[in-house]
């Protein structure tokens, strides 16, 4: 994984480094690495220093010596005795510069006599005063047992003391006797490299370690083999092998060629050994989401191997934020970053994780490497193809002898051996890797064993008095084998990695949106740009993918390799790895030649499989110059066996002036080199500026992309903070402004329809990724963390003190009906209130999806800064939760963040209306009839039905002297329609109803229909029941005519009833012809949404100026003016018309087959609705008609039929638009265009009418 090189290192190790005890400073106790003092001496930790490291300084790579230091021996120096295991450790780490390129580490850690007297006197004094303590302790009463006994690091016990009685187990463990035992101390030789060549480096290290143990001196001086790797080892060239001389072998190191992919030379088996397929899938997941990752290991070595593993199987994506494998102890600090980070954590084998205190767990993966566990944050969206994709891993895994669900350890060491599977061991002796069950069992038993046992197969030396006779050839066969096999096993699965997005985004280009402007204009506007059509390339993809994908596109990897591919135009400019992805990319298209843009969610597994490694390890390319003899003074290069020696600088200090390789090959490489450079200086400005660029530009938190491993002062944690804290606010900047242009640019397009909510995936994914940040926050600088969520845990904090202040919260304010709006005031402001509603939802279990559906009822009430607001107003209880440096701590910078968040009072959100659908929600229903006519004498019982887009209500009698009723019902969604009526009972069974209003008492959104009927027999047109359709009310309109959405069907409130009369604002035909045209073009741009979000089509077609009103006034032009007093509707017409057709069907006046069917199809409507038992008027059956009409395609046959029926001459004058032949046919035309749409009628517009 390499996300830069040092530009000017072409030789294989730039450092060679040791580290351990100076004895001149002599022992400090290193107070960062944790509670030290009530262990034993020997348990405690001691500062390390860098000893030596050779040469001083490279200028492509300054020496960092804080940072080496501390990776190189991250808990400091531990000491031993000779009871102890003492087995060498190998690590690797990685050193991140603030530019974002690295170097990596690779350590061998053993254990070397301590010599000094001054050292072992001084081990001796602190066990005296230490013994003492512990005597005092253990003689009270509480404690019986050896402290030690909870308190060992060392994950082997010693089995041997297990009987003992506890004061003789305290001197046993807690002695170090001068004259009886033998003090070791950790010491470490470490390589600086600018490649990961992780398995050559290992190989090197442990055989100068075995050159220092080995009872012979070794054939050379050390030095000459640490001269040869400084400065006479080359880099391999890419696609080429190399071979070298170690102390006692050779050591093969080759890497990959510009087609394939990037060098990775850490073995991936071992993640899954450790984690299994399930477990890293989801880590996997979790890193290209951007979470925070943490993981957790006794061994050093895991921590690395799992974060590489992981990052490199994101090719060709590129993790963007906080790196730190190993997290020393000094920077523990770091985990309160409020960034995505992926961090390893040591672990001393003995706390378990209820112990660890980690700032903040909502969107926290957890991953216990040892005890093969992981804690998932909540709603992780799965990845596409999980299944299938686990299933084509582990193929791979199987056919390598891995098991797919990694190998568990647990503790007891009798029941690993019963669970050990002999299927396993089949498959693994068929790979040529173990002889017998109980060899297998101890590799799996000890691993530091195993992982010696098999370099000293490598080195030919033997461990177990293995037989000597094996010659030392076939050894190191047996170790390339089993090195080629790690290679081949990293490669496939690597490649099953890669196929799932080169399948994934096989067509991403045609969604990248080139910059119109010059690459200077388009840096400084990076923020607001759009680089990716994301809407469009997930309207192509397969709907389980969205969640996830929706999510990805979001993620700053994500838009940073979007950004270098639009900074690289030809291929000569690309990056390796986009070279690679496109080349895989236009690999894959050619094979889909059909329909290169159609997606399929169909599984196309891997079929690219790489052969070169093969072919460059058995035919190595070039072979360095050998290790020799160096001019080094008499009497230098001798040293003692066991003590790993102070080398000589003199001779290690500067390189060469001349060699072989120097002359030959280093130009050719420095000129690759420079070419390379030119390069990245004529595309990117140059590297360090592009990076940049992209980093500001992209950047929300990651000012501080990776912590500097130096001293920490308090002042230097200071300003991290400070940064964190300006991260923050930017972030909030961007998101805010994000998902205002998401809402506001969809709101511009939906012209004249005022549906304005995008729902679905994409505003899911903002205000999940808007849930995160918030928790992120809260979690800045916490001074103890209660529950999984800071932000809850800081709303109940709030709640106690407040209801222990008033006992009686604030309620909902009294209602009274006086009618109009005021019969329904808006619900008090409550943030506690708001929080019981959430408490009250049983299907909501944790504190993180508490926290988070609080925020989504906040924002759909437009409450969220308000709420936010009031909760940060506490400040003696912000004092008490958070530390001084914390972001709700920084006065000005929250209130820019509460300002950014009011900014979206100017959208709708129906965030939690649409997520939370199975949940019981209360409504209030207030019926307003009209003050005037006699409202007070009605004597019928009323009823309403209330219709929303997820459910209905079904009839609820409202109790005729309040007219309003609360009730409680599954969440209906946005509400659509109110059925209303009454029995027709009493003397008085006349009613003039103005609206209904209808409040969801959880969102206070308030939703008014208006009605300025009658319902009544006799009166108006004779309805019992009407259908209302209704609109949210927005709180701030005073004027609420505005909002009315059923067509106000009284001019005014006196007119009782609506005659048909000319009156002068009767429209004009080509204002109907435009009616009728917008109607019909709402229909068409509902379709034309994606299903997920169009609104209501019930608005459509009965609401205001939607089909039904258009129609209407097309029937309602030239209708002959009746006779006073009496007045006519369109149904009669259109009733007079069906008794003609049908008479003209029996007569068989016309024999057009067209004809008949038409006929027959209208009378059969008509019919139908006529013989409803439902109450409706004559306006309300026009209404179902025209509905049913437009649903059956029926609409455009029916003007035609209508408009050649004799009775239409008897009833309209000759001006009518009906008997205007053109514009009767321009209508025919827009009608028609309603048959490519399949449309679903509401219930509540067609119950009762059988067809």
């Amino acid at each position: 994984m390499t996300t830069g090189f040092s530009s000017g290192s072409c030789r294989f190790a730039d450092y060679f480094v040791i580290c351990g005890l100076d004895t001149e400073s002599g022992l400090e106790p290193d107070e960062l690495s944790g509670e030290n003092f009530e262990q034993s001496p020997l348990r405690r930790t001691f500062k390390s220093k860098v000893l030596a490291h050779y040469p001083d300084n490279v200028e492509w790579n300054p020496f960092d010596q804080d940072a080496v230091g501390m990776l190189c021996m991250p808990k400091g120096l531990s000491f031993r005795t000779q009871v102890d295991s003492r087995e060498p450790q190998f690590h690797s780490f990685i050193i991140t510069r603030e530019d974002g390129s690295r170097t990596y580490g690779f350590a061998l850690t053993f254990f070397e006599e301590v010599t000094s007297k001054q050292i072992c006197s001084a081990m001796q004094t602190l066990y005296h005063m230490h013994n003492a303590e512990q005597y005092d302790i253990l003689h009270t009463p509480t404690s019986p047992q050896g402290p030690e006994d909870q308190r060992h690091p060392h994950s082997q016990p010693r089995p041997m003391l297990h009987a003992a009685p506890s004061i003789s187990r305290l001197q046993r463990f807690n002695s170090y006797d001068i004259s009886r035992d033998t003090l070791y101390v950790s010491k470490c030789i470490c390589l600086i490299t600018p490649m990961a060549f992780a398995q050559a480096c290992r190989k090197v290290l442990l055989q100068l370690h075995q050159a220092v143990t080995s009872p012979q001196p070794p054939p050379l001086p050390l030095e000459s083999y640490i001269y040869n790797i400084l400065y006479e080892v080359p880099l391999p060239p890419s696609g080429r092998s190399l071979k070298f001389s170690g102390v006692y072998g050779p050591v093969v190191c080759q890497r990959p060629s510009t087609s394939e992919l990037p060098l990775f030379d850490f073995a991936i088996s071992e993640m899954f050994n450790l984690l299994g397929v399930e477990n890293v899938l989801q880590l996997f997941t979790c890193a290209l989401l951007e979470m925070q990752i943490l993981l957790y290991s006794q061994h050093y070595q895991r921590l690395m191997t799992v974060a590489e593993s992981i990052t490199a199987l994101m090719f060709p994506y590129q993790w963007q934020h906080v790196y730190v494998p190993i997290l020393p102890a000094s920077l523990l600090h770091f985990l309160d970053a409020p960034v995505p980070y992926l961090m390893g954590l040591h672990s001393n084998g003995q706390d378990d994780r209820t112990k660890l205190e980690l700032p903040q767990e909502a969107n926290l993966c957890f991953v216990d490497i040892d005890n093969h566990f992981i804690e998932l944050p909540e709603e992780l969206p799965q990845f596409p193809n999980k299944l299938e994709f686990i299933q084509e891993i582990s193929e791979v895994l199987m056919s390598f002898g891995v098991s797919p669900e990694g190998n568990i350890r647990s503790s007891d060491s009798q029941a690993k051996y019963r669970t050990f599977r002999s299927v396993d061991m089949v498959s693994d002796k068929r790979n040529g890797n173990l002889a017998s069950p109980l060899n297998s069992y101890l590799l799996r038993e000890n691993e530091t064993i195993a992982r010696l046992q098999a370099l000293v197969k490598r080195t030919g030396v033997s461990l177990e008095k293995l037989d000597l006779s094996i010659s030392c050839k076939d050894a190191r066969a047996q170790c390339d084998e089993e090195e080629l096999k790690m290679h081949q096993l990293n490669i496939q699965v690597r490649e099953v990695f890669a196929n799932r997005f080169t399948q994934m985004f096989a067509d991403y280009e045609v969604f990248v949106i080139q910059p119109s402007q010059d690459k200077e204009s388009w840096f400084t506007n990076r923020d607001q740009m759009q680089n990716f059509d994301k809407a469009s390339f997930l309207s192509d993809q397969p709907e389980p993918y969205l969640p996830f994908l929706s999510r990805f596109l979001e993620t700053q990897m994500f838009a940073s390799f979007i950004d270098s591919k639009i900074l690289c135009h030809d291929d000569e400019e690309k990056e390796h790895t986009l070279r690679v992805f496109d080349s895989r990319v236009d690999k894959i298209r050619m094979l889909n030649v059909r329909t290169p843009t159609l997606r399929t969610s169909m599984y196309q597994k891997c079929t690219n499989i790489e052969e070169a490694i093969e072919m460059r390890i058995s035919k190595i390319d070039h072979t360095a110059l050998h290790p020799h003899l160096l001019d080094m003074k008499i009497g230098q290069g001798r040293y003692e066996q066991g003590f790993f020696p102070r080398l000589q600088s003199d001779v290690l200090s500067t390189g060469p002036t001349s060699n072989k390789y120097a002359k030959r090959s280093a130009p050719a490489q420095w000129r690759r080199r420079d070419r390379q450079k030119q390069h990245a200086e004529h595309l990117y400005l140059d590297n360090d500026q592009r990076e940049k660029y992209i980093q500001e530009a992209r950047n929300l938190g990651t000012t501080i992309r990776q912590p500097k491993l130096s001293n920490l002062s308090p002042s230097v944690i200071a300003q991290t903070n400070w940064k964190f804290v300006e991260g923050l606010l930017k972030e909030c900047r961007n998101k805010t402004k994000r998902m205002l242009v998401e809402k506001m640019g969809r709101e511009a397009v939906e012209l004249g329809h005022g549906e304005v909510s995008i729902t679905g995936v994409e505003e899911n994914t903002l205000i999940a990724s808007l849930c995160d940040l918030l928790e992120r926050i809260w979690s800045h600088g916490l001074q103890v963390k209660q529950g999984k969520s800071a932000l809850w845990s800081h709303l109940l904090h709030y709640q106690d003190s407040k209801e222990k202040t008033n006992a009686t919260p604030g309620g909902l304010g009294p209602r009274k009906s006086d009618g109009g709006v005021s019969a329904m005031p808006p619900l008090k402001v409550s943030l506690i209130q708001d929080m019981r509603h959430i408490q009250n939802i049983s299907e909501i279990k944790t504190d993180v999806g508490k926290a988070r559906a609080w925020v989504r009822l906040s924002m759909e009430k437009k409450l969220l800064s308000r709420h936010l607001k009031q909760l940060l107003s506490d400040h003696e209880l912000t004092k008490k939760l958070y530390k001084r440096y914390a972001f709700l701590r920084c006065d000005d910078e929250k209130e820019q963040f509460l300002y950014h968040l009011l900014s979206f009072n100017a959208v709708d959100y129906f965030c939690f209306t649409n997520v939370f659908t199975t949940i019981m929600i209360p409504y209030h229903v207030v019926v307003v009839s009209s003050k005037k006519l006699g409202g007070s004498m009605f004597t019928a019982n009323p009823w309403v039905c209330v219709s929303g887009e997820l459910a209905e209500t079904g009839v609820l009698q409202v109790p005729r002297n309040t007219l309003e009723i609360t009730f409680e019902c599954q969440n209906l969604g946005k509400l659509t329609t109110v059925q209303m009526g009454h029995d027709n009972t009493g003397l008085y069974a006349k009613w003039l109803v103005e609206c209904v209003m209808v409040r969801n008492e959880i969102t206070g959104h308030t939703y008014k229909f208006p009605c300025g009927r009658w319902l009544g027999k006799g009166v108006d047109d004779g309805s019992l029941e009407r259908i209302l359709v209704g609109e949210l009310m927005t709180p701030s309109t005073e004027n609420d005519e505005r909002m009315c959405r059923t067509p106000p069907m009284q001019q005014s409130p006196g007119m009782m009833r609506r005659f048909v009369t000319i009156s002068p604002n009767k429209l004009n035909t080509g204002q109907i012809q435009e009616g009728v045209g917008e109607a019909i073009n709402g229909i068409v741009k509902h379709f034309h949404k994606p299903e997920k979000e169009r609104g209501s089509l019930t608005l459509l077609l009965c609401g205001e100026y939607g089909l039904v009103w258009a129609l209407e006034q097309v029937f309602q032009h030239g209708f002959k003016s009746p006779r006073l007093f009496k007045n006519v509707f369109i149904w009669d017409f259109l009733e007079k018309a069906q008794v003609y057709f049908e008479s003209a069907e029996q007569r068989e006046a016309t024999p057009d087959e067209n004809w008949q069917t038409r006929v027959r199809h209208f009378c059969r409507f008509m019919r139908a609705i006529n013989n409803t038992s439902r109450n409706i008027g004559k306006d309300g059956k026009f209404q179902m008609l025209v509905c049913l009409g437009a649903r059956d395609h029926l609409l455009h046959h029916w003007i035609a039929l209508l408009a050649d029926c004799p009775i239409t001459a008897q009833m309209y004058e000759d001006t009518a638009l009906i008997k205007d032949r053109s514009l009767v046919n321009s209508l025919i035309r827009v009608l028609q265009t309603l048959q490519e749409f399949n449309i679903t009628l509401e219930a509540s517009l067609v119950k009762g009418v059988g067809i």
